[in-house]
């Protein structure tokens, strides 16, 4: 359901989160700094989103079944918003609440020695996993912006780490700021509304990330130019007289179901109708090799029965 690429940019970015919860929190201990309190707490979620996409893969490729046509494909899409709902409730809750009661009792400065050795490993290790995901992700995007490709992308793993890495760097850089400033200006409340910064980015992460695993969840079609080229290989055929619908789910990653609906020319008996319809999937299915089920209804088969019968 998901490419070799997808699990290598989750093991990139497991790791790499892995290492870096740990040097946080030995930073935080060391130094009391609220936001590198909350940069470890978004790390060791970042950690375990990874292992839950990791279960969403595995469960997507459970074989079809009686009680499952389709197959479970959509299992990724649905762990995947569980993702998303972590990565808003723990991940940006949590740095919230730790940024306000930071305001509200703020821990006196301490050397901050230990805070810039750690972002600054961390920014490494992040931006070494950033560039993966943005490495498997750019051969998706084509010509459309950044924005577009996100909107329109049907591997959610690649889009969640890449997501994930971006508020990271966004995160330590912010964290970066609030310490420095907070030791500049001798101000103990920069740290705290630094971490609240990062809850704020994580929080909009997390709606970025359900907004696009609820339109999979519930049924979004493939990619718009998937559905022109279908339309357009519909109609080189010499028995299609039009294409009136094409509809199309996005099933898993790799995975899409059509449902094609075509008018046939008024003069082609039963068996020519069969014959386009065979033709007609088998080029498909070599253009669109993710196109698993196809399914296409002849609008005309009426109308070519009676016109095949002799007259009375």
């Amino acid at each position: 359901m998901t490419s070799d690429s997808s699990n290598k940019t989750i093991y990139a970015a497991m790791g790499a989160n892995l290492a870096i919860a740990i040097s946080k929190f030995i930073a935080a201990s060391f130094t009391g700094s609220s936001a590198m309190m909350s940069e470890g707490i978004h790390s060791v979620v970042d950690t375990v989103d990874q292992l839950v996409l990791l279960l969403g893969i595995r469960r997507s490729q459970k074989p079809a079944d009686a009680s499952h046509p389709f197959g479970y494909g959509q299992e990724l899409y649905f762990w995947t918003f569980i993702v998303a709902l972590l990565v808003f409730a723990i991940g940006g809750g949590m740095s919230i609440y730790q940024g306000i009661i930071h305001l509200i009792n703020p821990s006196p400065l301490e050397d901050p020695k230990w805070n810039y050795i750690v972002l600054a490993i961390a920014i490494l290790l992040e931006g070494f996993s950033w560039i993966v995901a943005l490495r498997e992700f750019l051969p998706t995007k084509g010509k459309q912006n950044f924005w577009q490709a996100i909107k329109n992308s049907k591997d959610p793993t690649v889009l969640t780490i890449l997501c994930e890495d971006t508020a990271a760097i966004l995160g330590l850089i912010v964290a970066f700021i609030g310490i420095f400033l907070g030791h500049l200006f001798n101000n103990v409340y920069l740290d705290g509304i630094a971490s609240i910064i990062i809850g704020i980015i994580l929080a909009i992460v997390a709606v970025i990330l359900a907004r696009e695993s609820k339109g999979l969840l519930l049924g979004e079609s493939a990619h718009p130019q998937t559905i022109a080229n279908i339309r357009s290989l519909s109609k080189t055929e010499p028995g299609v007289k039009e294409v009136i619908r094409v509809l199309t789910m996005q099933l898993a990653p790799q995975e899409v179901l059509l449902n094609l609906e075509i008018q046939f020319s008024p003069n082609l008996t039963g068996e020519q109708i069969a014959l386009t319809v065979e033709s007609l999937e088998v080029k498909i299915s070599q253009k669109h090799p993710e196109i698993k089920q196809i399914f296409i209804e002849a609008k005309s088969f009426t109308a070519a029965r009676k016109s095949s019968q002799p007259s009375k």
